[in-house]
């Protein structure tokens, strides 16, 4: 990789990142942001052709980007990967856990099947990914764990159970993350998001999103760059007195809570 220094325009080159759920949404928007800061981005989702354009983009505005496909919800996925990863000689300084799933239902509709799947993908997931990658930062004595969780983590929302539960515990693990390799130079911090515009907040109908905008102060959705301005900053060297906590993005719609 570039042994550049960075600069205030690009304050994470020589850096690679790492994120996953990166073909749509909040990840393509921390990839494309942390491709304009100069980090080479490695994008990781199931959807190959819709990651490749993520990637066509993150080049187009002169980032550097690389595309893997994997299943985080399977182990042997995760194996793969980390293959694919040392065989292209990238090494992670900055992993981005954004890939997530939903299987609502209430509480007596939901299986034990839906329960685990989420849990599995939502936390276990990170938990793994974070066990492969953080003692190559160790030994480099700097890295950055981010997870984006969800206001519904602290809030809880009725008929997401699983979901919930998921995003709660990515705040338990990130706080001992935290406290296990802080004096290795590695931060783990969690962003947290209330609604953000994406497709499936164009989706809904107009009396649900008036319900919705009437509980959010700032009386809007969020954008996914917003998002990402949150991670760029945490992803930076300045940023590295900042670790185990919790930042919530969602225009002070869980205040209170």
């Amino acid at each position: 990789m570039s042994s550049d220094n960075p600069t205030p325009s690009k304050p994470l080159t020589s850096l690679v990142a790492l994120v996953t759920g990166a073909s749509r949404g909040i990840g393509k928007a921390i990839s494309l942001r942390l491709g304009k800061d100069g980090a080479m981005v490695v994008c990781v989702a199931r959807n190959q052709n819709a990651l490749l354009e993520t990637v066509g983009e993150i080049e187009d505005s002169g980032g550097k980007a690389v595309a893997f496909s994997a299943d985080l919800g399977q182990t042997t996925s995760l194996s793969e990967l980390q293959a694919k990863l040392k065989e292209a000689d990238l090494h992670i300084d900055l992993l981005i856990n954004n890939a997530g799933m939903t299987k609502d239902g209430l509480l007596f509709r939901m299986t034990p099947e839906d329960f685990e799947t989420v849990l599995r993908v939502n936390l276990e997931g990170p938990f793994l990914l974070a066990k492969a990658f953080a003692r190559p930062m160790m030994k480099k004595r700097f890295g950055r764990l981010i997870q984006i969780g969800s206001v519904v983590g602290a809030m809880g929302n009725a008929g997401q159970i699983n979901y919930a539960a998921s995003k709660a515990g990515l705040v338990g693990m990130t706080r001992s993350l935290a406290r296990e390799l802080a004096s290795r130079g590695i931060t783990a911090n969690v962003v947290s998001p209330g609604f953000i515009q994406t497709s499936m907040t164009d989706r809904l109908g107009e009396k649900v999103r008036d319900s919705l905008l009437a509980g959010i102060p700032c009386g809007r959705f969020g954008k996914p760059e917003e998002i990402a301005n949150v991670v760029s900053f945490l992803c930076r060297p300045e940023s590295g007195y900042i670790t185990g906590q919790t930042i919530v993005v969602d225009g002070g719609m869980s205040l209170g809570c």
